[in-house]
């Protein structure tokens, strides 16, 4: 039986992990401990929310470890539930350091939603809808020291269509990933993959995204094409947004948020359509998205 320990936090990685514990209820593996993001207070009332992933280990009764840090203290506390014979790792969200990724002795295999080594690093995801791109895809990867840089052992192509946001892009991976992922596995424990070396050269890099990447000043916005691909690619969070001042207001400009589907929501109001707000906001200096 051979025993993994799964690294992940979001809705990418919480589908991946179901679909490997559905298959290991029925195969010679074992998901034998989860490492997610620590649980964090949110709303007014400071409700704890749980990841994603940590949901699904909870539905089948695995133990999740919820650490601040992946430092000395959590691997000589947790060491004994550490000691697998591989890692898996899909959107984790922190670097795991190299005195973790030495202790399976099967390696770390990681679940990387584009095709390596384009698009390394925190944003793989919406980058290629930023940049207009008609394809993307999944690699599986051995994890080395560098992000995103180890010996590839699997890849599969996905489309991206011209109504694929970040939401529904993310869907698609992950729904590719997962049985990529599962063969992938099969293949490497059996020694019927033999891991090939990255085309470093040839690598890009993404950055991590923050709120103010969505912001446009609206005296100067984007040509209609890219932001049409920003509205898209920053659905739903950070999502694109301007600030307006309509005529006859006081006070400062409100903040104006473009959402997919010819969507428009001013501040404090709920989503309408384009025409419905240029109905109520005739100055508004946009006649299209």
């Amino acid at each position: 039986m051979k025993k993994i320990v799964y690294f992940g936090t979001p809705e990418f990685s919480a589908y991946i992990l179901e679909k490997l514990l559905q298959f290991c209820q029925t195969k010679k593996f074992i998901v034998q401990t989860v490492v997610t993001r620590a649980d964090k207070p949110v709303g007014r009332e400071q409700t704890v929310m749980q990841s994603p992933v940590a949901m699904v280990a909870q539905k089948y009764g695995i133990l999740a470890l919820k650490p601040l840090k992946l430092d000395e203290q959590f691997l000589i506390t947790n060491y004994p539930l550490l000691t697998a014979d591989l890692f898996i790792v899909a959107s984790y969200g922190k670097i795991i350091p190299q005195s973790l990724l030495d202790i399976p002795r099967l390696g770390s295999i990681n679940v990387h939603p584009s095709l390596l080594p384009k698009y390394r690093g925190p944003a793989p995801i919406l980058t290629p809808i930023l940049n207009g791109d008609k394809e993307t895809g999944v690699t599986i990867m051995l994890m080395d020291a560098e992000m995103d840089h180890g010996p590839l052992l699997a890849t599969s192509k996905i489309s991206i269509s011209d109504q694929d946001n970040h939401q529904t892009l993310t869907t698609k991976l992950a729904q590719g990933s997962a049985p990529l992922l599962i063969e992938t596995l099969v293949k490497f424990v059996g020694g019927r993959i033999k891991p090939k070396k990255q085309k470093h050269s040839q690598a890009t890099f993404t950055k991590f995204t923050k709120k103010e990447d969505s912001y446009f000043d609206i005296s100067s916005p984007p040509d209609p094409e890219v932001l049409e691909r920003m509205i898209r690619a920053y659905y739903p969070w950070p999502v694109v947004w301007t600030r307006f001042r309509p005529s006859g207001s006081s006070g400062q400009a409100r903040i104006v948020k473009f959402l997919p589907n010819n969507m428009l929501q001013m501040e404090g109001k709920k989503p309408i359509s384009f025409k419905d707000f240029l109905n109520g906001y005739p100055d508004f200096p946009f006649k299209s998205i």
